[in-house]
């Protein structure tokens, strides 16, 4: 029997010159801390 194992879904890096991966998202509470990402809002029921 083949097993199938997942990607892990941890955290992207920074790139080399220390600047943040843009492809992340921050909770609404933590914007200030880090304004070139964009808010991440969950869906009705999440």
């Amino acid at each position: 029997m083949i097993t199938i194992e997942a990607i892990k879904p941890g955290p992207k890096p920074k790139k080399d010159d220390g600047s943040l991966d843009k492809r992340r998202r921050v909770t609404p509470d933590k914007k200030k801390d880090y304004p070139p990402l964009k808010k991440h809002k969950h869906k009705k029921g999440d």
